[in-house]
């Protein structure tokens, strides 16, 4: 992923004052600039029943519903901490909604310290995803946050 991602990211949503048209142009960017992307997309937070709910996203069908504190995206929204996974078979409790994913990197989307959702990409590739990677996926993220 290149940095030229977040100058993208924020033309995209300063445009349009809507969450649901700036998180799916978000979704189709990053899975069309990364070929090792299989998955790319966003799941909201529901405080009310304390899970995330399938936000707008490009590849295979997902799963609808994540328990907060389960899975890679429910322990990004639980830890609030980015979480760069290698090896999704190495990681406890993993949800497989797609049984090709290799790795996966999940970003919160904090305001206030507040989890309002995450960025998920997965990745049929084991190592997809770098640290630098998650430093990019970071800024998207407030761009998104700031901007939505």
């Amino acid at each position: 992923m290149d940095s030229i991602l977040i100058s993208q990211a924020n033309a995209l949503t300063t445009s349009v004052d809507n969450v649901v048209t700036n998180l799916a142009n978000v979704a189709a960017l990053l899975m069309q600039t990364n070929d090792k992307v299989s998955w790319a997309g966003f799941y909201k937070y529901r405080p009310k029943t304390n899970d995330l709910l399938l936000g707008p996203y490009q590849g295979k069908l997902a799963c609808n519903i994540i328990p907060n504190g389960k899975g890679v995206c429910g322990t990004a929204a639980q830890t609030k901490k980015p979480q760069l996974v290698k090896d999704v078979s190495q990681f406890p409790g993993h949800i497989a909604c797609d049984s090709a994913s290799q790795s996966e990197i999940v970003v919160p989307l904090l305001k206030a310290d507040q989890v309002l959702g995450v960025l998920d990409l997965d990745s049929n590739q084991l190592n997809a995803f770098t640290a630098q990677d998650q430093k990019i996926l970071e800024k998207i993220a407030n761009v998104l946050v700031k901007n939505c």
